[in-house]
């Protein structure tokens, strides 16, 4: 990462400014102005989001929009209500006040004399979100956006519900966010004040995670924030950038496919990171993409951005399973548009553990069958996280781990590669034993010598299976058909590799496992796997990107070690099995505010035996600021339990100022299951 220090423009940062609402309430920014801005008005650039910009995100926000600012954009940094230094209460995600208050924020920064009255914005995940849903309110003021790592689809493909199916993020991002909202602002920026915004966030910031149970079926609070529900009510030109390893990125393809203002997509490897911070590798000059897009929409510069593919992806090559890499080999290419003609799919038919190639025959030998699965619920102790954030080993390992308690199907091996773009779609035709049933399905590649690298997967809630407002229940071992969509990938399988093509009927924990355990019966005669192959143009040009550069760095001093780990342990006594996540950052010094910072967060899922009603899972976060004899400490813990028919809530938040405790509160809350 080249760190620039010589851009054309000067930078002036103000640390705190104040953007006064419409009902009174003041929302705190930092800003990064070109010299001169004030004489000659510039474009502007919004980051809005809760992460407290004094503290949480301060090195990266000094990256990002000291360099934008060098090359002549007004950069404005803002908090959310209720986060940060911002006056208020956060109580959830993407509220009509959220958005209301990012209209008015639009409005005050192109009123600025440093402004020119054109404003885009950028964001990565919350960031992405609102970018897209204040795109979809059309404000005048907003003339483009950059989503990363972000959804257009609140409910089938966000952190909370995949496919119908619960997900263990669910829980860990209800907890992160709880650990969040429990830290007060910045005495330095808002006085004596501080200890009774505090005080009113602890005590109304809620526990989310029982919101977002309570509504376990495509409704109206998942709609609202989705801009997939009207793509036509987006009007501004759109790029979508996010990566293999996140959680994301089927949205870059269905923003390029609903839309029809100018946009463009990027899909590179990385996990949910900007792209020139990106792992895994390789990084790319990410800000000098963003710079070109900003001169084209914001200033009107007749560039050549839009010369670019429509769609840049990172075809990845084959590699050898691995949890953490630094580097995914593979190469970029591009797609002029997307939906893309030279993208077609190819049918694999599924015998008893075989996956037939079109161009092969039936082998005499190979019949249609009725082929049972009951899986231990050790299947996804080694999947990874939904969501990698490349701060611990959270990409699935070799999936002999997991194969084991699924059933398998494999191609013969390939006598030529196979390239593969977008999202695979799986047909099954099968019966349950239970009214209430999940299936998981995988695609992977298998290795000449054995290890199998998981490419792909989706999962499908099976009352689901028509729709995810209204689901129905099966009837028991009667058959039915269901498609599931897997998530997009690009990919490269080599001459001498299988297909493998893994079915298990559980995914813990990144899904909450049924009420009861369930046996599926797969008829195979009935299912195949449509690749989306694609047709190689000769030549395929590659899309070429500059090295990666930033702005200068704010300078941060680590003062305890950080840790990040991921554990499996099998208690073999009792039969309880444990993913332990840690993730503690240690405590690190921002210099020039003196202020300590210190982070640590556990997190483990567990299960007993094949009791699916034993799913256990519990995050507990600590979380300090010290500055001189100021010092505030909150903890937060959350377990999240079931019985068949209900989800167990308990929760405790602890807030300390010093050693004495200034707010303590419990939850214990039981939220109806319905067909989940």
């Amino acid at each position: 990462m080249r760190h620039r220090s010589d851009l054309a423009n000067r930078v002036r940062e103000i640390d705190h400014v104040l953007i006064t609402m419409p009902d009174g309430a003041r929302l705190a920014a930092r800003l990064w102005l070109p010299e001169g801005a004030e004489s000659a008005p510039v474009p502007a650039i919004l980051e809005y989001i809760p992460y407290r910009q004094r503290d949480s995100t301060a090195g990266r926000d000094s990256l990002n929009h000291r360099y934008f600012a060098g090359f002549g954009y007004a950069c404005v940094r803002v908090d959310l209500r209720g986060s940060g230094d911002s006056d208020g209460v956060l109580a959830d995600e993407y509220l009509e006040q959220e958005l209301a208050d990012g209209e008015a924020v639009l409005r005050w920064i192109a009123a600025q004399p440093w402004c020119d009255g054109a404003v885009g914005m950028i964001g990565i995940s919350w960031g992405g979100f609102n970018g897209l849903q204040l795109a979809a309110r059309q404000p005048p003021e907003l003339k483009a956006i950059i989503t990363l790592c972000s959804t257009d689809d609140r409910y089938a493909d966000d952190v909370h519900y995949m496919g119908g199916c619960l997900l263990g993020d669910n829980l860990s991002w209800a907890s992160t966010m709880f650990a969040y909202n429990s830290l007060p602002p910045d005495p330095e920026c808002v006085g004596e004040r501080w200890r009774d915004m505090w005080l009113e966030r602890l005590s109304g910031s809620g526990l989310w995670l029982d919101t977002w149970l309570r509504h376990q079926h495509r409704d109206d609070y998942w709609k609202h924030g989705s801009v997939c529900e009207d793509y036509s009510a987006i009007r501004c030109p759109v790029m979508a950038v996010s990566g293999w390893a996140d959680g994301y990125s089927n949205a870059v393809f269905r923003l390029l496919e609903g839309l029809t203002v100018p946009r463009l997509g990027l899909v590179g490897p990385w996990s949910h990171m900007y792209p020139h911070l990106g792992v895994p590798g390789p990084a790319i000059g990410f800000l000098q993409e963003a710079v070109r897009w900003w001169d084209r929409w914001l200033r009107g510069e007749d560039n050549d951005v839009m010369e670019e593919p429509m769609l840049r992806i990172w075809k990845q090559d084959t590699v050898s399973p691995f949890t953490a890499y630094d580097h995914r080999p593979g190469r970029w290419v591009g797609e002029p548009h997307w939906p893309s003609e030279r993208v077609g799919p190819r049918r694999y038919r599924l015998a008893p553990y075989t996956l037939v190639d079109p161009d092969e025959d039936m082998p005499q030998t190979v019949h249609a069958a009725d082929l049972a699965i009951s899986s231990p619920l050790s299947v996804g102790l080694f999947a990874g996280k939904w969501c990698s954030y490349a701060g611990a080993p959270d990409l699935p390992g070799d999936q002999r781990e997991e194969d084991g308690g699924a059933l398998v199907f494999d191609s013969s091996p390939l006598e030529t590669e196979v390239e593969v773009l977008g999202m695979p779609l799986v047909e099954l035709e099968l019966s349950s034993d239970r009214p209430v049933a999940m299936v998981a399905v995988r695609l992977s590649e298998v290795l000449p010598h054995g290890a199998v690298t998981r490419l792909t997967y989706g999962l499908l809630n099976l009352t689901h299976r028509n729709s995810h407002e209204r689901p129905e229940l099966l009837e028991p071992n009667r058959r039915c058909r269901v498609t599931v969509p897997l998530n997009a990938l690009a990919q490269r399988f080599a001459p001498g590799t299988r297909l493998r093509l893994a079915i298990s009927t559980s995914y813990w924990p990144i899904a909450w496992l049924p009420p009861e355990s369930v046996t599926l019966t797969l008829h195979t005669e009935g299912c195949s796997l449509l690749l989306p192959v694609r047709d190689v143009p000769e030549p395929d040009p590659a899309p070429t990107f500059e090295p990666p550069e930033a702005g200068e760095p704010r300078r941060e001093t680590q003062l305890a070690p950080m840790r990040q780990d991921w554990l499996v342990k099998r208690y073999l006594d009792s039969d309880v099995s444990t993913l332990e996540v840690i993730q503690d950052k240690g405590t690190r010094r921002i210099d020039d505010i003196g202020l300590e910072v210190t982070t640590k967060a556990v997190e483990s899922y567990s299960y007993q035996a094949e009791d699916v009603t034993s799913a256990r899972g519990e995050t507990e976060w600590r979380r300090r600021l010290r500055r001189g004899d100021w010092c505030i400490e909150t903890r937060t813990r959350t377990v999240l339990t079931c019985t068949r028919s209900h989800f167990l809530i308990e929760a405790e938040l602890d807030a300390f100022e010093g050693e004495r405790r200034v707010f303590s509160r419990n939850w214990h809350l039981r939220v109806p299951r319905t067909f989940v």
